[in-house]
């Protein structure tokens, strides 16, 4: 197991961005790097402890699923080599696995999640109120039930640091437009159905995921940033699933449970993960890429 990469340091090109995960860099007009590093959040706030490979994983796994549905909607890979954009072998090391040289896109200003199913913040809401981000739902539902039809429920994209915020369709429509807003709608639902159909042939329930989107010069959408990860997912083994219990899951919940029970206030700085909670954590997202993929990490 690799020693985590928390941060990159490529010189020869002007870093532009750096997100939770990701560190990006510029490299023309048209074009950017984007490399995952190790780094891993929980409640908005980036942990002082790494997760071994976990930045390869997320690229490989992203690179998959943007192949898997590039039928669906375009995606913002460009299918330049990473590599071939640095010339120091350092910075070469760096990007082994980890990175993708994307498109320049507007990025739309919320993120597209998607709920295949009653768990987390919906299930208190339909507990409360029937409802999902105000959409009403049949009466009798229980925690973890799959939802009569995947539902589209936006939210706010937040700075780092700062908490995503849901938001109504109404509000949604009034950022981007009515018209895109039915666009990007579809596009989320229609990604989210086949790549959900697909997991569960690997024994894979994914619950809920978010998207993000971009338009190129041209005004036509893109998905883009990442796709259906252990980040952005909420992926259940199918084996150990049942209605009315919220099964284990492959993303970030053993490391959440984990802080929860240690007392952290959830505000900076965040405590270091024991050795055998980030090992466990690594080792989760492992298995979660190889039990979709069905192809083993290659990692440097």
């Amino acid at each position: 197991m690799n020693n985590p990469l928390l941060e990159t340091s490529i010189h020869s090109l002007k870093r532009i961005h750096q997100g939770k995960v990701r560190d990006i860099y510029d490299i023309d007009a048209n074009t950017m790097l984007l490399v995952s590093t190790d780094r891993l959040s929980a409640f908005d706030v980036i942990l002082p402890t790494g997760i071994a490979n976990k930045g390869a994983m997320l690229t490989q796994m992203a690179n998959f699923w943007f192949e898997k549905l590039k039928d669906v909607v375009p995606n913002h890979l460009t299918g330049i080599e990473p590599t071939s954009v640095v010339t120091d072998q350092a910075e070469k090391a760096q990007l082994a696995n980890r990175s993708v040289v994307v498109k320049k896109l507007k990025a739309l200003p919320i993120e597209a999640i998607v709920r295949g199913y009653l768990v987390g913040s919906g299930w208190k809401e339909y507990k409360a109120k029937g409802t999902v981000c105000d959409i009403p739902l049949p009466a009798g539902l229980q925690e973890a039930s799959k939802l009569p039809a995947p539902l589209f429920t936006p939210s706010s994209k937040a700075a780092v640091g700062e908490h995503d915020e849901n938001i109504s369709l109404a509000q949604c429509a009034a950022l981007i437009g009515e018209d895109m807003a039915a666009q990007v709608a579809k596009a989320a639902i229609a990604l989210y159905t086949q790549a959900a159909e697909y997991a569960l042939t690997r024994g894979i329930i994914i619950a809920d995921t978010k998207f993000e989107f971009g338009l190129d010069e041209n005004g036509v959408l893109h998905v883009m940033d990442e796709v259906l990860t252990p980040d952005s997912s909420r992926f259940w083994p199918a084996e150990s699933y049942i209605v009315g219990k919220n099964p284990p899951s492959y993303d970030k919940q053993y490391v959440r449970d984990w802080l929860e029970a240690s007392g952290w206030d959830k505000t900076p700085p965040a405590p270091a993960l024991p050795t055998d909670v980030a090992s466990k954590t690594s080792e989760k997202y492992m298995e979660a890429f190889e039990r979709l993929t069905g192809q083993p990490l290659s990692i440097k």
